[in-house]
């Protein structure tokens, strides 16, 4: 901490919003359209930083938990430029639970410092300038026409890159009609750990007929003996997302994966996504950029990092009907990395 700020304490705020899909989002587990999301400020010397907690219930989290976390967590941030002190108190208080709220927390942290140097994040992580991989679009469940208008929408807009939502009694049926719609695109599927292995076994051979270009989370997130057969027969790549929950997981995860998808708000933050990816890569395993359905915040964070992945999935925020943030640069799939100060968006004035 220089000698500008040493005197005070950062403070820490944080504010509640619900986010609304244009139109409802399914997944193998669920479908919603509402999704409460907690945007942290932490000041400090004049100069703010910024981040966003997604709570996601499939890694224990709600809007209540945030709301009952926030309060304990907030004070660890003390000094902003104290990265490793700052993962290890908020390790110590909760080792391993609420990442959604550590990721806020230090997304907050290093837009600050961010700030405080005059520079963009990712020119802050010492990153490469590279673009970034097209992102995917995604086309979410639904009945079979809708799925249909969804991907055929989305390829007349310019999108390139289509993932689908698959986990349903119909998924050979729907691969079928998302290729009829979109011949030309990129495919990718992902299943969110709602096949059997017996199920799995048998859409292989329909992905790979599709030309899909991997697979994601076809399993159980535990079921990683599952994962590994799959993958000795696998014609097309096995990705993680479900079975990868902390930067620690990645080890186990590369005997039975091809790749991993990390998110910064189930990993606990950007500094925490980019070890992941730096572990993934020195064990041979391909990675990719994803977020949950967040705003172009939160889109933003995640951006920063994507330009050393192979993939991106990046769509969150397109998928809102009320993003309150403002500053991405998207031509159809094809995100400009951030520009600016901090992570390069701002909020709409309401």
């Amino acid at each position: 901490m220089d000698a500008v700020t040493a005197a005070t304490s950062p403070t820490v705020t944080w504010e509640t919003l619900d986010l609304h899909t244009a139109q409802p989002f399914g997944i193998a587990r669920w479908t919603h359209s509402v999704y409460p999301r907690t945007i942290v400020t932490l000041t400090h010397g004049g100069l703010t930083g910024r981040g966003e907690a997604a709570p996601n219930a499939f890694y224990g989290e709600t809007r209540g938990t945030v709301e009952a976390v926030l309060p304990i967590l907030a004070d660890a941030v003390q000094d902003p430029w104290d990265w490793d002190g700052l993962h290890g108190r908020l390790s110590a208080r909760m080792p391993y639970d609420h990442p959604s709220v550590k990721c806020a927390l230090e997304m907050a942290a290093v837009e600050w410092c961010a700030a405080r140097a005059g520079v963009s994040v990712w020119q802050l992580l010492g990153l490469s300038p590279a673009s970034l991989p097209e992102s995917s679009y995604t086309v979410s469940i639904a009945d079979l026409d809708d799925m249909r208008r969804q991907a055929r929408e989305a390829a007349a807009r310019g999108h390139g890159v289509l993932k689908v939502k698959l986990g349903t009694d119909r998924d050979e049926a729907i691969i079928a009609a998302l290729r009829e719609e979109a011949p030309h695109v990129r495919l990718r599927v992902d299943a969110n750990a709602a096949w059997t292995r017996t199920q799995a076994r048998r859409m292989l051979g329909v992905l790979e007929a599709a030309d899909v270009e991997f697979v994601e989370q076809p399993l159980a997130a535990g079921d990683l003996d599952g994962h590994a057969a799959l993958r000795a027969v696998a014609g097309v790549p096995i990705v993680a997302d479900e079975s990868l929950h902390h930067v620690s997981d990645v080890l186990a995860l590369a005997r039975a994966f091809d790749g991993v998808n990390l998110k910064l708000a189930k990993l606990g933050g950007p500094l925490q996504a980019l070890r992941a990816l730096r572990l993934a890569r020195a064990h041979g395993m391909s990675v990719m950029m994803g977020c949950m359905i967040e705003s172009s915040l939160g889109i933003a964070a995640a951006a920063h990092l994507a330009g050393a992945c192979d993939w991106a999935d990046l769509d969150g925020a397109l998928l809102l009907a009320d993003d309150p943030f403002s500053g991405l640069d998207w031509q159809a799939g094809h995100l400009a990395r951030p520009t600016g100060s901090g992570w390069g968006v701002e909020r709409r004035t309401p």
